[in-house]
């Protein structure tokens, strides 16, 4: 049972992914600084394990927090809540983490709460949050996996497995799993998932964690591996959902989408709707990380490409919702028009 991110009392523990699959290393994160950077750097990533990861994040810089004037914490609150935000600016899970946590201190201060009282009340929801995110995965899973047919071979783009959640289940992966679960036969194939390599390195070691079978591919390989009838769906996870349906995701999702349209192949997106951002009307207004280019210039250490060329890195693509099939939340399975049927998900 894969769990990558934990609460502890000597800090917030995180398992490097950055290392896997060649080394399991987890790191005990002393500071809201040090959780900040391991979601910036990618110690942690997947929009679900942000938020978490966040949560916990804030509720670490509470805990050390030496002050007793409740009015001083809310001043470092803000900073603290500030700095995670700058992290990973995509992934809405995130932000909507920070702003729970927010809300949480506000109610414990209007209460009339001790700074001492406070600080077990963070981190008493921040905990929540992640037992939370862990049951709507199972619940992703339970839905997901009725869409898909007995004997039948998913591709996936990138990792949305337990590593990129709270972990147990997964999103895109939770869906398999699911489906394994009711006693479906299913195989995936993964997408290496350039230039971080997650689906080689992270989805691919997850599956084999449970004995699903998984084929390796490259990126540009997917085209021509539906062309020959080996896909039967397509289930991603997302770093967030704009109101309309459009899907931000890893880079090259949107390829994928059109491809799978092309071929007659259904195409979900398993997320829970903590990543539908109903104030983001579109998927234009998504705002699409940039990062270091030397992730595309080189592969750990090695240097591929001539020095000085340019390169662009953009982490994630916008696939318009008229590509996607469904997408499968904790509360059911949302279809067309979206801007109806995830809003009414929210009114449940």
């Amino acid at each position: 049972m894969i769990i990558p991110v934990k609460w502890t009392d000597e800090g917030v523990n995180m398992l490097d992914q950055r290392l896997l699959p060649n080394e399991e290393k987890w790191l005990i994160l002393k500071s809201f600084t040090e959780v900040a950077d391991g979601i910036r750097d990618m110690v942690v990533r997947g929009a679900p394990a942000i938020g978490v990861a966040a949560a916990y994040g804030v509720a670490l810089g509470a805990k050390n927090f030496v002050g007793t004037n409740v009015d001083d914490l809310e001043e470092e609150l803000d900073y603290i809540c500030d700095v995670m935000g700058k992290t990973r600016p995509t992934a809405v899970n995130l932000f909507w983490a920070i702003e729970r946590m927010k809300r949480t201190f506000q109610k414990a201060k209007s209460e009339g709460k001790s700074v001492l009282e406070i600080k077990q009340i963070l981190i008493k929801d921040a905990k929540n949050i992640h037992d939370e995110d862990i049951e709507s995965q199972r619940l992703i899973a339970q839905f997901g996996g009725e869409l898909i047919e007995n004997d039948s071979t998913v591709l996936t783009h990138c990792n949305a497995g337990a590593l990129a959640t709270g972990g147990v289940w997964g999103t895109a992966l939770g869906v398999v799993r699911g489906a394994v679960n009711q006693g479906k036969k299913v195989s995936v194939i993964a997408d290496e998932t350039r230039p971080y390599l997650q689906g080689a390195r992270l989805t691919a070691w997850e599956l084999l964690q449970d004995d699903i079978p998984v084929t390796l591919i490259t990126d540009n390989m997917s085209g021509h591996i539906m062309k020959q009838g080996k896909v039967q769906a397509v289930v991603v996870g997302s770093d967030r959902i704009a109101a309309n349906g459009d899907v931000a995701n890893k880079i090259g999702t949107y390829m994928v989408a059109v491809l799978a349209q092309k071929h007659g192949i259904p195409f979900y997106v398993a997320a829970p709707l903590s990543t539908v951002d109903m104030n983001c009307a579109t998927g234009e207004e998504i705002p699409i990380e940039e990062r270091n280019i030397r992730e595309i210039t080189h592969v750990q250490n090695i240097q591929l490409a001539p020095e000085g060329i340019s390169v662009s890195n953009y982490a994630f693509d916008v696939t318009p919702n008229e590509l996607v099939t469904a997408i499968i939340t904790e509360k059911g399975v949302a279809r067309a028009p979206y801007i109806e049927s995830l809003k009414k998900m929210f009114e449940e």
